[in-house]
């Protein structure tokens, strides 16, 4: 589709950007399978020292393909990953893909109750899992589809003499290996799926058009649901990163995957464009600044992609050690504000650039980025990427727009705009604009901006009431569900409040029963029965009422200031 709308932002791109990207043909299989074809000697993966080539990772990923087509796996089924950043993951991944089947990631730090409300939504019938959270999956009701599950274990993938070490009698070797793996039942070893035979080459690949992927997000409403993402969106985000670009070669650039794979930045700039780029991949299954400097010494990344208290906790466990940043030239941070507290040193510190993001789980995620370049403005989240349009309308009514440099909400069209969220097409309807240029439709994406004359756009606030505490998205109402289940407690309104270290913190007002008796912490331990740490809130504060509008509805922002207020 020709785009008609102004982009005054294109006069501040980098020397080299283009201002488009052609349009995705073929399948996000195709983009590894051409990396295995052009750089099959290269290494991939990288995991705790044990490589994989991209060879090696082709031929894994058939073979998994095909032990997955064994389990019944067939064009267009959900299949369920709930792995943590490890080589099996990316194998796993793209060998569902391989099949035109539909990837549904999940975060293995959810509670059961968190992960049985997403398997309920999708449900997938086949499971590849962490062998940690095996357990948590065979627990579920005997109303959630599940039929098999495919265990991992993570230590399979790391060199011998770690596998070795792991196994000494020794207490610290046995709390490591506790931490990383435990024995399961009624599962399908890892190592069974990729002793299958290699699929065969005549089995249909999925079209550019197919759904690749469900992303659980919060979206612009606060209720989770899943994001169908296809191939053509996905292969569109990974072009449209390698065109920001260019000075990273192919075949030839290290990335480092701090970020989990199950999150949506995470997931694009390390298993799409890393493995469309020929990259080593260095994989971490949680972020240890230690364990990130003992690589950076050996071999530093070309391309960093991370959010702000990763870059802080680097920079400063880097000048305690002693070890050297030289040589990280491109560094993107996104899912929260940057501050020139972490930029500043960070830049210092490695001679490369290290620039602010932005993005959304329905946008694959990526829709603007500061230029890697001299002109990158602090205090923005940059420009849109190559083929993505932009407007800023008046929120309550869409279609208008805002006079130029006028604050309002951000509508977006562009190749890497998701398709609608699964089985919910009232949801889908409500977040999309109708366009009246015969164009795709424009997407909602609840934050206000502003933009400067030339391009760079501000976020000013968000009409959704999503927090986002380092780098997550927590939903207010999920947390509120949580916490008005305890015995003591009446209502509860949720909201996020600055935090210099996370963006923002989780803090919930509680308004107790008569007769009860306020105890934070007994609140708190309740909350983490039923939500992954990130969402607890960090502090919980006792009121005799909440603020409520003429219907009744709690009024969050009336919450969120005056906690700011006192």
């Amino acid at each position: 589709m020709a785009i008609t709308t102004p982009r005054p932002w294109l006069s501040s791109y980098a020397e080299g950007v283009p201002h488009d990207v052609a349009a995705e043909q073929g399948s996000l299989f195709d983009l590894v399978h051409g990396s295995a074809l052009q750089y099959g000697d290269h290494v991939a993966l990288e995991f705790f020292g044990a490589t994989t080539t991209y060879a090696e990772l082709g031929e894994q990923i058939d073979r998994a393909a095909e032990g997955l087509r064994a389990l019944g796996v067939q064009h267009g089924d959900p299949v369920a990953l709930v792995l943590p950043n490890c080589p099996q993951h990316i194998v796993a991944f793209y060998a569902v893909l391989r099949l035109g089947a539909i990837v549904v990631e999940h975060n293995p730090l959810y509670t059961p109750r968190e992960l049985r409300h997403q398997f309920e939504d999708h449900g997938a019938r086949v499971v590849i899992a962490w062998d940690k959270v095996v357990e948590t999956i065979q627990a579920f009701p005997a109303d959630v589809a599940v039929q098999s599950i495919v265990s991992v274990d993570v230590t399979r993938a790391m060199p011998f003499l770690t596998r070795f070490a792991l196994r000494l009698p020794v207490a610290k070797a046995r709390e490591s290996r506790a931490a990383l793996t435990t024995k399961v039942r009624g599962t399908v070893p890892w190592r069974e799926l990729v002793a299958s035979d290699r699929i065969d080459a005549d089995v249909a690949a999925p079209a550019a058009s197919d759904v690749a992927l469900i992303q659980y997000t919060s979206g612009t409403t606060g209720s989770p649901k899943g994001a169908m993402l296809t191939h053509a969106n996905l292969g569109a985000n990974a072009a449209q990163a390698r065109a920001w670009v260019p000075e990273i070669e192919r075949g030839t650039s290290v990335v480092y995957a701090v970020l989990p794979m199950f999150h949506a930045y995470g997931l694009t700039l390390c298993l799409t464009f890393a493995m469309s780029m020929g990259a080593r991949l260095v994989l971490f299954p949680k972020f240890d600044p230690e364990l990130v400097l003992k690589v950076v010494k050996q071999r530093p990344p070309t391309f960093l992609p991370a959010v702000p208290p990763i870059y802080d906790r680097l920079t400063k466990a880097a000048a305690d050690a002693g070890v050297s940043l030289d040589g990280i030239r491109i560094a993107i941070s996104g899912a929260m504000p940057l501050s020139a507290d972490v930029v500043e040193p960070w830049e210092a510190a490695s001679g490369g650039y290290l620039v602010e993001g932005y993005g959304l789980s329905e946008c694959s995620p990526v829709l603007m980025a500061n230029p890697v370049a001299p002109n990158r403005r602090a205090g923005t989240v940059g420009l849109p990427l190559p083929s993505t349009e932009v407007r800023v309308v008046d929120p309550d009514r869409p279609t208008v727009d805002r006079e130029p440099g006028a604050e309002g909400e951000l509508i977006v069209r562009g190749p890497q705009v998701f398709s609608g969220y699964w089985k919910k097409p009232d949801e889908t309807a409500a977040v999309f604009v109708p366009a009246d240029d015969g164009g795709a439709d424009w997407f909602r994406t609840g934050d206000i901006v502003a933009i400067d004359d030339d391009g760079f756009v501000r976020i000013v606030d968000r009409i959704k009431e999503l927090i986002i505490t380092g780098g997550f998205n927590v939903a207010p109402s999920e947390v509120e569900e949580a916490i008005r289940a305890h015995a003591d407690v009446e209502d509860c309104a949720v909201v996020g409040l600055p935090d210099e270290h996370s963006g923002e913190q989780v803090v919930a007002v509680v308004v107790l029963k008569a007769g009860a008796t306020f105890d934070e912490a007994a609140i708190r331990a309740f909350a983490r029965d039923g939500l992954t740490a990130y969402k607890v809130p960090r502090r919980i504060v006792q009121a005799d009422d909440l603020p409520r509008s003429l219907i009744g509805k709690v009024l969050r922002r009336e919450v969120r200031n005056g906690l700011l207020e006192g």
